[in-house]
């Protein structure tokens, strides 16, 4: 059944080993680093719980006939990827597109793995039942799940099991009654630290040696041994909400996990060292299309927000209606449209396999992938070039309009025709928080390498694309001449066709 907000909260306060600034955080829910994130989440949460969005977010779980949320969906036709879609957006758009590792991300991974259990079965029937098992489990107890799933980045020309020391990279190092040890380091925890259950996995290449290190598993965020070393907090660096309106409310944060002898029992073991089985989770299973297709969904709201941005901003200064503004407001839109276009491509060239499991259309998919680093680095650059020295040229902090002698300056020298200087500094300095600050700085670089260093993403898109009619067209145009000029066919053709 879904949870409402205080629920998640409450979950929360668990015992968890999270780190900052070098102390342990005795409350995260009450951290200045972490709670204006936890916030959002709980936000979250309570419109997905909430009975008058039943019916667009939540489906019956086929286990206890109680709403859950259709993140957790297992697609089994294109209409259920574009009711998962609906439900997708919706939760994006609560987050502005900005939390990029909500409770909604993971789950479409986990769908995508129950949906194609056999595939962990290869290692052992137990596996499979696991994997059922727990996608059941966080459905019907509405679970925020993240994922650690690369190594960290210490000797990356050296497999796992080369490394300077055996336990750098998270693997197994004994076996126990009930269950396996884990020792290692893996990142990036975006979100982790705010999560209820952490997947360790791997999606690196593993080369023969790397047995150790081929596992995958759910561990529970509480348990002895997992410690959260997170980043530096932009949202504990935000100097007030109106200066920093998404820093302070959407800093997710992103984070190194050591687990130090973690016990994990059996049941949440997905894989165990299986190098076959590792790999064949992200593609022979629709996890990996499931889990991007949702992240492309909150992409896609993230620059419908920043294109709304950038036109209040060309409307406050008067300059909307020129035409150099309108071409670039419209090239920004068709950016975004060309997002848009994708994802719903993805439901009109969905595929639904053997194992009856809908998947959307692979090629869309790494087609928006692969732009997705060039797209929003462009749009970066054109908020910015809208903007001009406007974005600097604001007041230090919202206490300077608490001062009547320099908040009648202000008033004075910082407005636009129907917008007082509160108004446009308020908007400029949202604009500043998502195109400049340090916080927009890490969304950019996130952006950038979401799906994982650029060639990567492209040779999937290679082996995704299906080349075929164009190789056909090319072989018929070869066809249809040689050094003595058109052949007699291609005539033929011709004249069949033009009549």
């Amino acid at each position: 059944m879904t949870r409402d907000g205080a629920q998640y909260i409450e979950g929360l306060r668990d015992g968890r080993q999270v780190y900052i600034d070098g102390e342990l955080v005795t409350d995260i829910t009450r951290h200045p680093a972490f709670k204006g994130a936890v916030q959002s989440i709980a936000a979250l949460y309570d419109t997905v719980h909430d009975p008058a969005n039943r019916e667009k977010l939540t489906f019956a779980s086929p286990a206890t006939g109680e709403p859950a949320s259709l993140a957790h969906l297992i697609p089994r036709s294109a209409a259920d990827l574009t009711r998962r879609r609906i439900a997708l957006k919706a939760m994006a758009e609560k987050t502005y597109g900005l939390m990029g590792r909500g409770p909604e991300h993971v789950a479409g991974f986990l769908a995508g793995f129950a949906g194609h259990a056999h595939v962990f079965g290869e290692g052992g029937a137990h596996f499979a039942e696991n994997v059922q098992r727990f996608h059941a489990k966080a459905r019907d107890e509405d679970l925020y799940l993240t994922y650690t799933i690369l190594p960290p980045q210490i000797d990356r020309t050296k497999p796992a099991h080369q490394q300077a020391e055996p336990d750098l990279y998270a693997g197994v190092v004994a076996e126990r009654d009930g269950g396996i040890v884990v020792r290692g380091a893996q990142m990036l925890g975006t979100g982790t630290a705010i999560s209820d259950y952490v997947y360790l996995s791997n999606i690196a290449p593993l080369v023969p040696g790397d047995e150790a290190y081929a596992l995958a598993a759910m561990v529970p965020l509480n348990a002895p041994g997992v410690k959260v070393y997170a980043r530096r907090s932009y949202a504990r660096a935000a100097s007030s909400l109106f200066d920093y309106p998404v820093s302070a409310r959407f800093d997710e944060t992103d984070s190194l996990l050591v687990y130090e002898d973690v016990f994990v029992p059996w049941e949440n073991v997905f894989a165990y060292r299986n190098i076959d089985v590792v790999k064949r989770q992200w593609f022979a299973t629709a996890g990996h299309l499931l889990g991007n297709n949702q992240a492309q969904i909150r992409f896609w709201t993230k620059l419908e927000f920043l294109v709304g941005l950038a036109q209040r901003v060309a409307e406050m200064n008067g300059s909307v209606k020129l035409p150099p503004v309108r071409s670039a407001l419209g090239e920004m839109a068709a950016k975004v449209s060309t997002v848009a276009g994708l994802v719903l491509a993805q439901e009109q060239n969905a595929e639904v396999d053997s194992h009856g499991v809908a998947w959307p259309g692979r090629a869309q998919c790494f087609a928006n992938m692969t732009l997705q680093p060039q797209l929003y680095s462009e749009l970066l650059v054109m908020i910015r070039d809208l903007c001009g020295g406007g974005l600097i040229q604001l007041p230090s902090s919202a206490n300077d309009f608490a001062n009547p002698a320099i908040a009648a300056d202000l008033d004075r020298f910082i407005q636009s025709p129907g917008f007082p200087a509160t108004e446009r500094v308020k908007l400029l300095k949202l604009v500043w928080d998502m195109v400049g600050s340090e916080f927009a700085s890490r969304h950019h670089q996130y952006e950038m390498f979401y799906a994982g260093a650029p060639f990567v993403v492209k040779s999937r898109m290679y082996d995704a694309y299906d080349f075929t009619p164009g190789r056909e067209l090319v072989d018929t145009m070869l066809a249809s001449y040689d050094l003595g000029g058109l052949r007699e066919a291609a005539r033929d053709d011709r004249v069949a066709v033009g009549s």
